[in-house]
């Protein structure tokens, strides 16, 4: 009697690497089940994927924390106070814009990009760590504003606020124009301009 063949291992690890690269590329709510089963592994049949994940919307959260604990932290030097401000601000910028024109990876932030991710409301609750990371950079620019401003570097009179969606903004933009194809030389020459904002608001004292 023939032997039959052993199972192939399941490397949950990278199951979870490649799940990531779905709901980036894709968002929360387009990547169907079968996607996921058919990308994991060179595919999986359901009670695999269930015994693994025990759910869609648990898989993704576990992506979402992978994301977070590694591409996300590109934008951390935000909140390093032994860093001068402009350039905590101007570094997290750089970083963040050539890590979503890598290769390797799909293009974008998948953190600015989770906003269109679960747009439905019975799916906003899948996205809440996206929020908060999203919530968490706009509040690093704003601190490295408070910073520079509490420093003398920059003028008394700057909403900090203000200054500091400049940046963000520009950095949520940053995905939709690496999905269009602009490449990473294109932005790193406009960060370079942005940083003149920083720099019209310095104190004249």
């Amino acid at each position: 009697m023939a032997q039959m063949g052993r199972p192939r291992a399941f490397d949950r690890d990278q199951a979870i690497d490649q799940a990531l690269h779905l709901f980036w590329e894709q968002g929360y709510e387009s990547t169907s089940l079968s996607q996921l089963k058919a990308g994991i592994g060179g595919g999986i049949s359901a009670p695999s994927f269930y015994a693994a994940f025990g759910s869609k919307e648990a898989l993704f959260q576990e992506t979402v924390q992978r994301y977070l604990e590694t591409y996300a932290q590109v934008t951390e030097c935000l909140w390093d106070d032994a860093m001068p401000a402009r350039d905590a601000v101007e570094l997290a910028l750089r970083q963040s814009s050539k890590m979503q024109c890598e290769r390797g990876h799909p293009k974008g932030c998948m953190v600015a990009l989770g906003v269109m991710s679960a747009p439905t409301p019975e799916h906003a609750d899948v996205t809440k760590p996206l929020t908060a990371s999203r919530q968490r950079t706009r509040a690093g620019f704003v601190h490295c504003v408070e910073r520079g401003i509490a420093s003398g570097e920059l003028s008394a009179a700057t909403d900090a606020r203000s200054l500091a969606c400049v940046f963000d903004g520009f950095l949520v933009g940053v995905s939709t124009l690496a999905r269009d194809g602009v490449r990473y030389p294109t932005f790193d020459a406009a960060i370079t301009q942005l940083m003149m904002v920083w720099d019209a608001s310095r104190s004249k004292e």
